[in-house]
C-alpha cells in the first residue's frame, strides 16, 4: 500500500527570484490550491540555516515530499539531500523563469505557478527509489594478455581486487612478443627501447590476486554486472571452467589490416614489398638478411598510410604507423649504414613525445622523408621497385627506386577480425547502423570473443569503423554493454603507452562498476541513480518492442517473448518506457502516471486569451543543460513553452503527447541530442528511435484530428544554447498561425 504523500514546498527569493516573481503568490498555489501543509518562503535556501529548518520541518511535520522551488536541479544537486524515504523535487524558478522573462510580468507569474505546480504534482505520483541489491562478486575478469591486458590486471590488483587474466595464446605478451623494439617512451624520446614486456609478464605472474589462464577462449559470458556466469575453455576444449565475476575489461587489442587487398601497392605481387609487421619480425628473429637474399642493401622506402584513411581500405588514422616506421627506420640505419631510407608519407601524424622522435630521424643521415602519394608501383630491369609519387610538396611528380618496399599497414580491432578459431575475417571497415537488429548482427557476426548470452549479439556492439569504442568524450572505456570495459587496440589504434594508460582507466571504471552494483546505483551516464524499470508483466503483450529497443542489452526474454530483466545492465535510460505500448514499464521516480499528472497540472487559458501552451519534453543530457545556459545568460524567450526535462528523449511515450494535446497543449516540443552517423545521443539510440516514433504520433494526431505541424522533433547539442530561444519562439510563431488547440477547455 503505497504511503500518503506529504509535501512540502520551500520557495527561494535570492538571485534575482524574488524582484522578478510574486513568492507569496506562488506560495498560494501551493497552500490554496494544492492544499500543501508546508511551505516557506527564504531568502538564501540553499544556507545551511534554510537547510537544517528544511530537516527539522520534515521530521516534526512527517514530511516525506519536499519540492525546492530555486535554482535548476543541476545545481548545488549536493545541498538540498535528506533522508532516502523523502523524495526531492527541484523546480527550475531561476534558469527558466526568472533569469528568462520579463519581471513582474502576468506571463512570467503564470509560468512560474506552472512550474510549481507541476513539481507538486510530480512528487505526489513518484516514490523514493528503493536501490536493487543482490549479492555481489567482486573479481574482475581481463580478456586478452597484452600490454593493456597485464597492465589492467596489474591495476585491479594493486587495488586490491581479484583478477582472472585469460589469454588465449599459451604465453602472455601479446603483440608485444613479436617486436623487435618499440617507440620511445621515455626521456630523451629519441632511440627506440625494449618493450620490458617480460618484467611486466613476470609482475603479473608472481602478483597473488591474479589469476592467469592460457591457452583459454570464453566459451560463454551469461548474467550481469556483479554477477557475470563465464565459461572457459582450456587447451582446446581439454577441460572447462565455471566462474562468477563482477566486472570484465576486454583488451582483445588489435591486428594489422589484411595487406592481402593492397596489390595496387604492389603486395603480394613483388616479393620484395612486404609489410612493416613482417619487417619487425625479420630484426626481432635476427633473420632480417633474407629479406634481401644476401644481397647488399642500398635502400629501403617505407610507404606510410598503407591502406588507412583511404575510402577503399580503412577510412582512419591508424595512429601508430607513422611512429613505427621512423623506428623502422633507424633500424636499417644501425643494421645497413650506407643504406638509403626513404619514407613517403600523407601527413606525418606523431603527438606528444613522438614529435621529439621525428625530428631526430629527420636529422639522421641517409633518411629522406617526403609527402605525397604514391601513384603506381613497378618493377625495374634489375629488380628494385620504381615508386611514382604525386602531390608533393614540390609540386612535382618524383620517382624513387627502391631494392624494398615496406608498407605501414593500418590496424583492425579483433572484434572485426572474425572467430579466433576458424579465422574467417570479418568486415574490417566500414559504419555499422544503429538500427536495433542490424547493430546486433553487427555484434554477433564479427570476433565472438566474449560469447556473450544476450538477445542483441554475442560481442561488444560496435560504433564507428567497427570499434567497440565509446563516444563519451569523457568516459572513453564505457560499452553499450554495462559492467563490460574495452581498453587499448581494441576500443581506439594506440600505441604502447596509450595502451597502458586506457588499461588504468578501464580497471578503474571496472572497479567503480562493482562499488556501484553493490549500492544498487547505475552508472554512466546517470550516475548513482538508484532506480530501475518494474514491469507489471500480466498486461505484457510480447511485443518485443522493449527487448529489441534497449541500447544495452538489458532485457533477455523467456520461450514466449515475455521481457526477462537484468536489472544490473540496466542505465535507467527509460527508453523501454517510451518503447512500450502496453505502458507496463515504469520506475518509482518516472513513469507514464508521473509525466502524465505534470502535463494534467498546466492551467491551460482559453482561447479567446491568446496565451498559446506549448509542451517541451527536454532530454536532460544535452538540451536540458543547454537551456540552464540561456538562463544563466540571461537570454530572453517565449513565457508560453512548459518545459519538461525527461531522461532521454527515447523515453518520452506517445500518450504523453496525446495526454498534452487532449488537454488542450497548442504544440508540442521535443529537444534531443544529434542521431545518425555522428550521434551524440548519451544512450545511443534514444532521439533517433524518438524520431521513428513520430510516425506514431503522427498516427496519434489524426485521430485527434488535428495539424501535424503541432509536434516538432528537433536535436541540439549543448553547445548550441544560443539556438534555444530561437527555436521556442519561431516555434510558438508557427502554432499561433495554426490556431488553438480545439481541445481546450474540454
Amino acid at each position: 500500500m503505497a504511503i500518503e504523500a506529504k509535501v512540502g514546498v520551500y520557495l527561494c527569493s535570492g538571485c534575482g527570484i524574488g524582484e522578478s516573481l510574486k513568492c507569496e503568490e506562488l506560495a498560494k498555489v501551493a497552500t490554496a490550491e494544492n492544499k500543501v501543509p508546508v511551505c516557506k518562503i527564504k531568502s538564501w535556501l540553499c544556507s545551511e540555516g534554510s537547510v537544517r529548518e528544511i530537516s527539522v520541518d520534515i521530521k516534526r511535520e512527517n514530511l516525506n515530499r519536499v519540492v525546492i522551488g530555486a535554482c535548476s536541479p543541476r545545481f548545488l544537486s549536493d545541498v538540498f539531500q535528506f533522508d532516502s524515504s523523502v523524495l526531492v523535487d527541484r523546480v527550475n524558478l531561476r534558469e527558466n523563469v526568472a533569469w528568462t522573462h520579463k519581471p513582474n510580468d502576468e506571463d512570467t507569474q503564470m509560468l512560474a505557478g506552472d512550474y510549481l505546480r507541476m513539481g507538486i504534482a510530480k512528487v505526489r505520483n513518484s516514490e523514493p527509489p528503493q536501490p536493487f541489491r543482490n549479492e555481489v562478486n567482486e573479481t574482475i575478469l581481463v580478456v586478452g594478455g597484452g600490454v593493456t591486458g597485464l597492465t589492467s590486471a596489474l591495476a585491479a590488483a594493486k587495488a586490491g581486487f581479484s583478477v582472472v587474466l585469460t589469454e588465449k595464446e599459451s604465453r602472455l605478451g601479446g603483440w608485444a612478443n613479436k617486436l623487435y623494439k618499440i617507440a620511445p617512451y621515455e626521456r630523451p624520446y629519441t632511440e627506440p627501447q625494449d618493450s620490458k614486456i617480460e618484467s611486466l609478464i613476470y609482475e603479473v605472474e608472481t602478483n597473488v590476486r591474479i589469476t592467469v589462464v592460457t591457452s583459454c577462449l570464453i566459451e560463454k559470458i551469461s548474467g550481469q554486472p556483479g554477477d557475470f556466469k563465464v565459461v572457459l575453455r582450456i587447451d582446446g576444449g581439454a577441460r572447462t571452467e565455471l566462474m562468477t565475476v563482477g566486472a570484465i575489461v576486454q583488451a582483445t587489442g588489435g591486428k594489422p589490416y589484411d595487406p592481402n587487398k593492397l596489390g595496387d601497392l604492389g603486395y603480394g605481387k613483388f616479393d620484395n614489398v612486404i609489410t612493416g609487421v613482417q619487417l619487425e619480425q625479420y630484426f626481432k628473429d635476427g633473420t632480417d638478411h633474407q629479406i634481401f637474399r644476401g644481397g647488399s642493401v642500398k635502400s629501403v622506402a617505407f610507404i606510410l598510410c598503407a591502406g588507412s584513411r583511404d575510402e577503399k581500405h580503412l577510412p582512419y588514422c591508424s595512429s601508430v604507423c607513422c611512429s613505427a616506421s621512423l623506428k623502422q627506420a633507424l633500424y636499417i640505419r644501425e643494421r645497413y649504414p650506407d643504406a638509403l631510407v626513404y619514407l613517403i608519407y600523407r601527413d606525418m601524424r606523431t603527438p606528444a613525445r613522438h614529435e621529439l622522435f621525428y625530428k631526430r630521424v629527420q636529422n639522421e643521415d641517409r633518411v629522406f622523408l617526403t609527402k605525397g602519394e604514391v601513384a603506381g608501383l613497378s618493377k625495374s630491369d634489375n629488380g628494385s621497385i620504381f615508386i611514382d609519387i604525386d602531390n608533393t610538396l614540390l609540386g612535382e611528380k618524383v620517382r624513387i627506386e627502391s631494392d624494398l618496399v615496406v608498407l605501414a599497414t593500418g590496424m583492425v580491432p579483433t572484434t572485426l577480425v572474425g572467430n579466433v578459431e576458424s579465422g574467417n575475417d570479418g568486415p574490417t571497415s566500414g559504419e555499422v547502423t544503429l538500427d536495433g537488429k542490424k547493430a546486433a548482427e553487427s555484434a554477433e557476426a564479427g570476433a565472438k570473443i566474449l560469447n556473450l548470452a544476450y538477445r542483441q549479439g554475442t560481442d561488444l556492439p560496435t560504433l564507428k569503423y567497427g570499434f567497440p569504442d565509446s563516444h563519451y568524450i569523457c568516459f572513453p572505456y564505457e560499452t553499450r554493454r554495462t559492467g563490460i570495459y574495452a581498453a587499448g587496440c581494441v576500443r581506439s589504434p594506440m600505441d604502447f603507452s596509450a595502451s597502458k594508460n586506457d588499461a588504468y582507466g578501464a580497471a578503474l571504471k571496472a572497479i567503480q562498476l562493482v562499488h556501484s552494483v553493490k549500492e544498487g546505483k547505475a552508472v554512466h551516464p546517470r550516475s548513482g541513480d538508484e532506480s530501475f524499470p518494474e514491469f507489471f508483466l500480466q498486461r505484457c503483450t510480447q511485443c518485443k518492442r522493449c527487448t529489441e529497443e534497449c541500447p544495452f542489452g538489458t532485457l533477455d526474454e523467456d520461450e514466449k517473448g515475455t521481457p526477462l530483466l537484468n536489472t544490473n545492465r540496466c542505465r535507467r535510460c527509460g527508453i523501454c518506457l517510451g518503447a512500450c505500448p502496453e505502458r507496463i514499464i515504469s520506475f518509482k521516480d518516472y513513469s507514464i502516471a508521473m509525466v502524465s499528472s505534470m502535463i494534467k497540472a498546466v492551467e491551460i487559458p482559453d482561447e479567446d486569451e491568446d496565451k498559446p501552451r506549448i509542451l517541451a519534453f527536454m532530454c536532460e543530457n544535452d538540451a536540458y543543460p543547454a537551456l540552464d545556459t540561456v538562463g544563466k545568460c540571461h537570454m530572453e524567450y517565449d513565457s508560453n513553452i512548459r518545459v519538461i526535462p525527461v531522461r532521454c528523449l527515447g523515453s518520452v511515450n506517445v500518450v504523453w503527447i496525446a495526454d498534452a494535446l487532449s488537454k488542450g497543449f497548442d504544440g508540442v516540443l521535443m529537444l534531443g541530442c544529434k542521431f545518425g552517423v555522428d550521434y551524440q545521443c548519451h544512450f545511443i539510440r534514444g532521439s533517433e528511435l524518438a524520431n521513428k516514433r513520430m510516425e506514431n504520433v503522427q498516427e496519434k494526431l489524426k485521430q485527434l484530428v488535428l495539424e501535424p505541424e503541432r509536434v516538432k522533433l528537433l536535436t541540439l547539442s549543448i553547445d548550441e544554447y544560443a539556438k534555444l530561444p530561437g527555436i521556442f519562439n519561431e516555434f510558438v510563431e508557427e502554432v499561433r498561425e495554426i490556431g488553438p488547440n480545439p481541445y481546450k477547455g474540454m
